[in-house]
């Protein structure tokens, strides 16, 4: 079972819809003890990050207890930047420290926010896109990205007149900028290899 962190910031039902769709048992709760007892947790997002972190509260501590134990964590867009040590949107706010580094806006000359679907890099060592190839299209609606100084992180980019980071993956801790649950074939394919990776893990306990 996967639990999707009901915090009351944007895309929580899409994302179920998306699990349940590839025939995983996912579960919206805020629930501490649905979040101990997940094969995987996934924090999603669509908000300004000081909100997100001010909505998620304290169940940021127990986030953070159960990834730095082993549990696979999914970041998706302001969760996934979430995943970061702070954000300069709208003020300076601390995030989950999990992933060294920091969320910054996007450089000036680009059109902003980066909405619409664009081609990310894969490298073939992110577990998040096996199976995938070199590339795949994937859908984007943001206006900060994460500038990462983290040697332990695996990282994937897209060209948005510079290298945008898209994915980013350290351990069992995982993040995308992009919306899965909102890229077609390819989105699912990410989600199904999350799910992958927790089914793994868990008949590993």
């Amino acid at each position: 079972m996967i639990t999707v962190i009901d915090y009351s910031v944007g895309n929580v039902r899409s994302v179920c819809n998306a699990l349940e769709h590839i025939g995983c048992e996912a579960k919206l709760s805020c629930a501490p003890k649905d979040i101990e007892a997940a094969w995987g947790i996934v924090l999603p997002g669509v908000a300004a990050f000081g909100y997100a972190v001010s909505a998620l509260g304290s169940l940021a501590e127990l986030v953070k207890e159960v990834a730095l134990a082993g549990k696979p964590l999914l970041g998706i867009c302001v969760g996934y930047q979430m995943l970061f040590e702070e954000s300069c949107e709208y003020g300076v706010h601390k995030g989950l420290g999990l992933i060294s580094g920091r969320v910054v806006p996007i450089p000036p000359g680009r059109v902003i926010p980066h909405m619409g679907w664009n081609s990310v890099t894969l490298p073939a060592d992110m577990d998040l896109f096996a199976g995938l190839g070199g590339a795949k299209h994937f859908y984007f609606a943001h206006s900060f990205c994460a500038d990462v100084a983290d040697a332990g992180a695996k990282i994937a980019y897209a060209d948005y007149g510079f290298e945008l980071t898209a994915a980013v993956q350290k351990a069992n801790i995982y993040g995308t900028q992009f919306h899965p649950e909102k890229s077609g074939s390819a989105g699912l394919t990410v989600l199904q290899n999350f799910y992958d990776i927790c089914k793994r893990k868990a008949q590993q306990c």
